[in-house]
């Protein structure tokens, strides 16, 4: 009952305690750094979750912040996907230990190198390509189909603001020359 008076009591606040606490003082707060808040998005977001390969640890896999958002690291050879696991009817996708590449239905998709390298990252892209990208499910914007895991269908909500902010986080970091490979068809799955 007292929990029930205490949100009543709150609810029916006069009009001038509100606007105390959010008025003019409110209005002129700095706005958030958006570096700072693109960080918190790519962390939150899952970001690591799938651009930045992993270590074993005791806890289990954990993303290996010295390869900070570099993709599928070049190079690595996939191991075989065993006969029957996807299809109709069967398992939808597996992933590398990883986790940077998946196979699927659709083929095998690579985590992209999400750092400012100008030839293997995010170095040649503008803010408008960026955003248009995960508006669009589009590369660079206009390109091929961004893949799954990819959940662009979901970032595609974002604010401008905020995929600027991720945008401008991404570009912070330091450039590393990564090349992942192109995504392989569903004819081309490894055997």
């Amino acid at each position: 009952m007292a929990l029930i008076a205490a949100l009543a009591a709150a609810c029916q606040r006069p009009a001038s305690e509100t606007t105390a606490t959010t008025g003019s003082d409110s209005a002129s707060a700095p706005a958030p750094d958006p570096v700072e808040r693109g960080k918190y998005l790519v962390t939150v977001g899952g970001c690591h979750d799938c651009h930045t390969p992993k270590k074993m640890t005791p806890a289990g896999p954990e993303p290996d912040l010295s390869r900070s958002l570099i993709g599928h690291p070049a190079g690595e050879k996939l191991a075989g996907i065993p006969a029957g696991v996807i299809g109709p009817d069967k398992w939808g996708a597996v992933t590398n230990n990883h986790l940077t590449a998946w196979a699927g239905a659709w083929g095998v998709s690579f985590a992209m190198n999400l750092t400012p390298d100008k030839a293997t990252g995010l170095g040649s892209w503008t803010p408008e390509m960026f955003v248009q990208a995960l508006r669009e499910g589009k590369h660079q914007g206009t390109g091929r189909a961004i893949l799954p895991p990819m959940p662009w269908i979901w970032y595609r909500n974002m604010t401008d603001e905020d995929l600027r902010a991720i945008f401008a986080y991404l570009q912070s970091l330091p450039p590393v020359n990564n090349p992942v490979p192109e995504p392989l068809p569903p004819d081309r799955l490894p055997k």
